[in-house]
């Protein structure tokens, strides 16, 4: 089962689709973040949650 570490950001409501979109494709590119949930609230700010896979190293024995 893989295991997540997750982070919130959250996007005040002047924040444009478009420079939400710009941050979002950073934090993908660069920290290989995914989007795990968005949520739209009523006051036209947005939550959103990101994930990314953990991977553990196995040390090896000799």
């Amino acid at each position: 089962m893989p295991e997540y570490e997750f982070v919130d950001v959250y996007v005040p409501r002047g924040v444009s689709r478009k420079e939400t979109t710009r941050l979002l494709t950073d934090h993908a590119e660069y920290g290989h973040w995914e989007l795990d949930r968005l949520s739209l609230l009523r006051d036209g700010s947005r939550r959103v949650r990101l994930r990314r896979r953990i991977i553990r190293q196995v040390r090896a024995t000799w």
